[in-house]
C-alpha cells in the first residue's frame, strides 16, 4: 500500500479497462491529485516532452530505466512505454542496461546517454567537460536540453515514487522487499500507453 492516500481526483475512470501499466501510473497520478495544479503542470512537462521532443523514445526509456534502477523506484522500473517499444525497445535491450558499456545492442548515442544519466542519478558534479564533449558527438544542444530536463525529472519524480512506495499494481518480481536491490532487467516489465 502507497504510503500517501490517493486523491479522488481519478476515482472515475474505471481501472478494469486499464493495462497493468497505465493502473500503475495512475497510482503516482492519484497521489499527485492532490495537488491538480502541480499534477498539471507535471503532466504539461512531460506532454512538451512527448509532443516536442527529437530524441528517440527508445533512447529516452534507456536512460529513465537506468535512472529508475538508481532510485529503486519499483514503479518506475516496472513499466515500459509503448511508445518504446514501437521504437524498438525490447527486453534483451532493457537487460542491457546491466552492462550498458559493453552492451552490443546499445547504439553509441545511447551508451552515451546511459552514462550520463548514471552520472546525473549518482554524482551529478563529476559531469564535466568531458562528458559534454562525447555528448556532443551524438546529440545537437537542444538534444542536450532534452536530455537533461528528461534526466531531471526521471531523478526527481522517480525517487519521490519510490518514497511512496505505489507498488499495489507492480508485478511480484518488483515488489519491495526489506534491503533488497531490484533492476528493470530482472523480470518483463508491463505496458503503459505514452
Amino acid at each position: 500500500m502507497a504510503r500517501i492516500t490517493p486523491s479522488t481526483a481519478f476515482a472515475s475512470i474505471p481501472m478494469d479497462d486499464l493495462g497493468q501499466g497505465n493502473r500503475i501510473n495512475l497510482g503516482v497520478a492519484s497521489i499527485l491529485g492532490h495537488r491538480p495544479e502541480v499534477a498539471g503542470a507535471l503532466g504539461a512537462l512531460k506532454a512538451a516532452l512527448q509532443s516536442s521532443g527529437t530524441l528517440s523514445p527508445r533512447l529516452v526509456e534507456l536512460v529513465r530505466l537506468r535512472i529508475a534502477f538508481h532510485n529503486q523506484c519499483r514503479s518506475c522500473m516496472s513499466v515500459r512505454y509503448q511508445s518504446a517499444i514501437d521504437d524498438g525497445l525490447t527486453e534483451d535491450a532493457v537487460c542491457s542496461l546491466e552492462q550498458p558499456y559493453e552492451a552490443d545492442d546499445l547504439s553509441p548515442a545511447e551508451r552515451s546517454a546511459v552514462r550520463f544519466a548514471d552520472l546525473f542519478a549518482t554524482d551529478h558534479l563529476s559531469i564535466d567537460d568531458l562528458v559534454y564533449d562525447e555528448l556532443r558527438r551524438h546529440f545537437t544542444e537542444e538534444e542536450l536540453v532534452e536530455l537533461g530536463v528528461h534526466c531531471a525529472y526521471a531523478v526527481g519524480m522517480g525517487r519521490l515514487a519510490a518514497t511512496w512506495q505505489v507498488t499495489d499494481d507492480v508485478p511480484d518480481a518488483f515488489r519491495a522487499t526489506p534491503n533488497s536491490t531490484l533492476a528493470p532487467w530482472v523480470s518483463e516489465g508491463v505496458v503503459a500507453s505514452g
